[in-house]
């Protein structure tokens, strides 16, 4: 499946079908992340429900610590 991720075309295996599965991909897992889809943002406890379909755009934005 091939998503937009942050601007960039991302190709994905089928198996990712959910916000939940995508933040559970290593590239995004441990992270505290904000995800918007298609211009929503989706709470985090709707991550499992939340389908992803072809050319689909996502905002992932993770917070970085630092002082």
């Amino acid at each position: 499946m091939k998503l937009r991720i942050n601007g960039r075309s991302v190709e994905y295996s089928d198996s990712c079908r959910t916000v939940a599965d995508l933040v559970a991909m290593p590239d995004w897992a441990k992270r505290l992340l904000i995800v918007e889809l298609n211009g929503e943002i989706v709470s985090k406890e709707a991550y499992q429900d939340t389908a992803l379909a072809e050319g689909d755009r996502i905002e992932l934005v993770h917070f970085v610590g630092g002082g």
